[in-house]
């Protein structure tokens, strides 16, 4: 299992691009899916949470 990154400590612009980064991967794991071409289906659920997390550290930066 990787190893869990925090976002507190990252600025505005990394955690756009990781935003980015995400939401593409997000997409493609998604059209592997629907394709049939995705062997382990438990990455979409890891990846949204990813997205998730990354989100929730956004907005905690962007409301203090």
């Amino acid at each position: 299992m990787a190893k869990k990154t925090t976002f507190k400590d990252k600025s505005q612009a990394e955690l756009a691009s990781l935003e980015a980064t995400a939401r593409k991967e997000l997409f493609d794991l998604q059209f592997q899916h629907a394709t049939r071409k995705l062997a382990n289906t438990s990455e979409l659920s890891v990846k949204r949470k990813e997205l998730a997390r990354i989100l929730t550290a956004k907005n905690a930066a962007s409301s203090t």
